[in-house]
């Protein structure tokens, strides 16, 4: 729910979380390999799932990275109202 005091230059952290799933990915990558070589077959196991979903967050983001921007209202627009609690 808007309620009107969100400041008018916002910004989401999209680039950071991208920076940061970009990091998990390449350390997620080199332990899978590495465990693998050694012969930890759990850590290996581990460091692959880990990887699988730095994968799917790294899609989420760029695909959030990637959508136009959405409608915001203006300053001139007031809050929505507080919904109806009827129960």
């Amino acid at each position: 729910m808007r309620t009107g005091s969100e400041p008018a230059t916002a910004r989401s952290a999209l680039r950071a979380r991208l920076w940061l799933s970009v990091w998990g990915f390449v350390w997620a990558i080199v332990g899978t390999a590495l465990f693998a070589l050694v012969g930890r077959t759990g850590w290996a196991v581990a460091c692959g799932v880990l990887w699988l979903i730095v994968t799917v967050d790294l899609a989420m983001i760029l695909r959030h990275l990637r959508q136009v921007p959405h409608y915001q209202p203006g300053p001139g627009i007031p809050p929505y109202p507080p919904p109806d609690r009827r129960v």
